[in-house]
């Protein structure tokens, strides 16, 4: 009568607002911030990130949010739902992973990524499984990001400077690239 058993309660997982909020205005201000403050004595830092930082980084940072979404599944249809202040992040988040793939060109770790939460999705729905609120905000976030990357491909794809610097079947400009090339050329 209105009370929940302790399996119940082990099972039901809220949407944690404030790990998604911090870990969303924390990519922003290091992703973003850092071009700004990023001064002579910084070209360790820039070199590390260019070249070293995709192996050491991107490749463990996608593997783990590929292990936190594999736990991110209910029983319960009710709990796949997400609230609205989860919905309001998606935007930003989902814009944040754009710019990561592009600026970083890591769309093949990307997509890979994406296929492989969707294929985990279908299978676990067939065993009657559902994503949490935890699990919808992170795949709607991937899903708006490759949205947004097709957009961006298609809005660019015939650019000749910018096909000439990315050539190939996979062609993914950076928006650093399209930025210095079109935008602060005419300042």
């Amino acid at each position: 009568h209105g009370s929940v058993s302790a399996d119940e309660a082990a099972r039901t997982a809220p949407f944690h607002l404030d790990l998604w909020f911090y870990f969303t205005l924390q990519n922003w201000v290091l992703d973003f911030g850092r071009p700004i403050a990023m001064i002579d004595s910084f070209e360790l830092l820039y070199y590390y990130d260019e070249y070293l930082g995709h192996c050491m980084w991107y490749i463990p940072f996608f593997l783990i949010l590929f292990m936190y979404f594999s736990g991110c599944f209910t029983a319960s249809k009710a709990e796949s739902l997400m609230p609205g202040p989860a919905l309001l992040l998606v935007a930003p988040s989902g814009l944040y992973y754009w710019y990561l793939v592009t600026e970083g060109q890591i769309f093949i770790l990307f997509i890979f990524t994406f296929f492989a939460m969707l294929a985990l999705v279908l299978h676990q729905k067939r065993k009657r499984l559902f994503l949490d609120s935890n699990g919808l905000f992170l795949f709607s976030s991937f899903a708006l990001t490759l949205l947004l990357v097709a957009l961006w491909v298609a809005w660019l794809w015939n650019d000749p400077v910018l096909r000439k610097k990315y050539p190939g079947v996979i062609y993914v400009p950076e928006p650093w690239a399209f930025y210095t090339l079109h935008v602060s050329s005419r300042h």
